[in-house]
């Protein structure tokens, strides 16, 4: 493994630090996830039960305790300003709403970057193989052997094969977080909106 790559040239510097970025984020947004609790309906169910039976400091009590759902900090700005008006409270729990999605969001725009250049680094390999076998078949003249354009020929051939099975596997990766963290915004969006709802009804009924 070490024999290719050196084979491949400089450009296997930057070609591995990437990966190693990478492949990095993807650990630490695996991990991020996992501690993220989506699966929230009964968590919500009880809060909702608590405003109903104007439990309020159960209700809040359980969004602290419950930190591990992104919902729950929304939940806590709507119920400590569940006072203001429908419109205004909606905003606010939409920011709130944003800031956590934006969280796990963290060092995506790092990935796709890699995952863009990645190739592109493996290309330029390519070319600059290229380049230098011909290079040498230009040095030889009618004397020129395999053995003289091997060097350039690998550096073409493994550069574009390491770009290319570095950012695959990214890619994927990052198609896995972005449907995850999608599916995660609109559990917010619409428990938001069942929240809204709620605070209408009880102001309506006098409860609030």
């Amino acid at each position: 493994m070490f024999d290719l790559i050196l084979k491949g040239g400089p450009l296997m510097a930057p070609i591995i630090l990437g990966s190693v970025v990478g492949f990095a984020i993807v650990v630490e947004k695996f991990m991020e996830l996992k501690s993220l609790k989506t699966d929230s309906y009964s968590f919500i169910q009880e809060v909702f039960h608590c405003l109903k039976a104007n439990r309020v400091q159960m209700a809040l009590d359980l969004c602290e305790e419950n930190s591990k759902y992104p919902i729950a900090a929304v939940f806590k700005v709507g119920i400590e300003r569940r006072y203001m008006a429908p419109q205004r409270l909606e905003k606010i729990m939409e920011q709130v709403g944003n800031n956590q999605i934006q969280k796990v969001e963290r060092y995506l725009g790092a990935m796709a970057s890699i995952i863009s250049i990645e190739p592109l680094l493996g290309f330029l390999g390519t070319i600059t193989g290229l380049i230098q076998a011909f290079m040498s078949w230009e040095r030889a003249g009618a004397n020129i052997t395999v053995s003289a354009l091997a060097a350039g020929i690998y550096q073409a051939m493994i550069t574009t094969a390491a770009g290319l099975a570095i950012a695959i596997p990214l890619f994927l990766c990052y198609n896995y977080f972005i449907s995850r963290i999608k599916y995660m915004s609109n559990e917010l969006t619409n428990h938001s909106v069942q929240f809204i709802e709620l605070m209408i009804e009880m102001k309506e009924a006098g409860k609030l």
